[in-house]
């Protein structure tokens, strides 16, 4: 017979969250995992791929010009359980484009029939990671006040991808929310282009700040496939080897810190992998200025539209899917973005450097003034970059 009561009720809750509490604590070590019919956010990325993949359609359905309206532009589409709310769907629409990216590849990944894999960050953020099936794309659930920031400055990010094609600042591929309408519950989340793609063959990954309070991570058990982003202090004694690329990248810095400053935000993160190039790869890429060299040569003279170009600060880029985070040194490749710019330096964020300032007065720390923040991250990038 089974029992049951007040007693039995509580004992089998208890067993469930120290259950529960393994569980996380193996998938914090494992870092990357796939979401089954178990897990806890499996409804909602069930939702959310129903949604998104309807979302895109509706881009592919009606490939309108873009307008000075899109920006502003709110599509609420009425599911089953759910309604998906798209904000600035044709603006987003556009940059994938401009990634060299078709709606339908793009809807095939946010919506195949594999499951999402959650990303345990060591981040103190309180978001959750997500990534479609085939890692090319992250999704992140934002607060209702970053994803206002990000539409409020959208305009101004667009011309900065537009006058730097190949910035280093994650590109937004897609701004929603749902919101369930048995629960009244919202979910705000936003679509990124994956850094760390394709990953199969990456040996490490670092989050740099270019400060030391709170930087260093304690590294995955030698041999092991466990996933560890590791910081700053982790980083210590090794260059990032990019040869010619150099000059490029660290202008890139300096070009997309100083965009970062006049948002008025601090606290973003330079991520940075690598891994080792095959044989085959081996000095096969050339610089942008190993390619404006040789165009001189050819037209005996500096033209115009060469000059168009290093105003761009273009650079060749290896030829696969995705290559905007992608930067090859003589003998690695170097996956490098800038990625959460929500951060603004307000009341809050002055008072936390001031208590940070009085009581780790020796210390370097990520709460600092925009300007500090983009002057020290880029000593860091010329500092570790050869």
């Amino acid at each position: 017979m089974e029992m049951s009561g007040p007693g039995v009720s509580r004992h089998r809750r208890t067993v469930k969250r120290r259950r529960w509490g393994r569980l996380r604590q193996h998938w914090n070590m494992l870092g990357l995992f796939e979401i089954d019919q178990q897990h806890e956010f499996y409804s909602l990325t069930c939702m959310m791929k129903e949604g998104l993949c309807a979302a895109v359609q509706n881009t592919i359905d009606n490939p309108l010009p873009l307008s000075e309206d899109d920006y502003n532009l709110e599509v609420t589409q009425i599911h089953k359980d759910f309604r998906m709310e798209t904000y600035a769907g044709p603006v987003f629409a556009s940059l994938r484009r401009s990634l060299g990216m078709t709606e339908k590849e793009y809807q095939q990944s946010l919506s195949s029939e594999g499951s999402y894999l959650q990303f345990i960050s060591n981040s103190k953020s309180k978001a959750d990671f997500f990534l479609t099936n085939d890692k090319q794309f992250f999704l992140k659930t934002q607060s209702k006040r970053e994803v206002r920031f990000l539409l409020s400055n959208l305009r101004i990010y667009m011309e900065h991808l537009e006058k730097y094609p190949h910035s280093l600042l994650v590109k937004f591929l897609g701004t929603c929310y749902k919101t369930l309408l048995v629960f009244c519950v919202q979910k705000y989340f936003i679509v990124m282009q994956s850094v760390f793609y394709p990953d199969d063959r990456i040996t490490a990954r670092y989050d740099i700040k270019g400060c030391e309070m709170s930087r260093w991570t304690d590294p995955a058990p030698e041999g092991s496939q466990i996933i560890v982003v590791l910081k700053d202090l982790n980083f210590e004694g090794q260059l990032i080897q990019l040869d010619q690329q150099c000059p490029w990248f660290l202008r890139q810095v300096e070009i997309d810190t100083a965009f970062l400053q006049t948002l008025n935000v601090l606290d973003y993160s330079l991520l940075l992998a690598h891994q080792p190039l095959h044989q085959d790869e081996l000095n096969q890429s050339l610089s942008f200025a190993t390619l404006i060299m040789r165009a001189k040569n050819m037209v005996g003279a500096e033209s115009a539209d060469l000059q168009i170009v290093q105003a761009q600060n273009r650079r060749l880029l290896p030829n696969f899917k995705n290559p905007l985070h992608v930067i090859d040194g003589p003998e690695q490749r170097y996956f490098i973005g800038i990625i959460d710019i929500f951060t603004v330096y307000g009341f809050k964020k002055r008072l936390e450097h001031l208590w940070k300032s009085l009581r780790h007065p020796r210390q370097t720390f990520s709460t600092v003034s925009p300007p500090a923040y983009c002057h020290r991250l880029c000593q860091w990038v010329q500092d570790h970059t050869k």
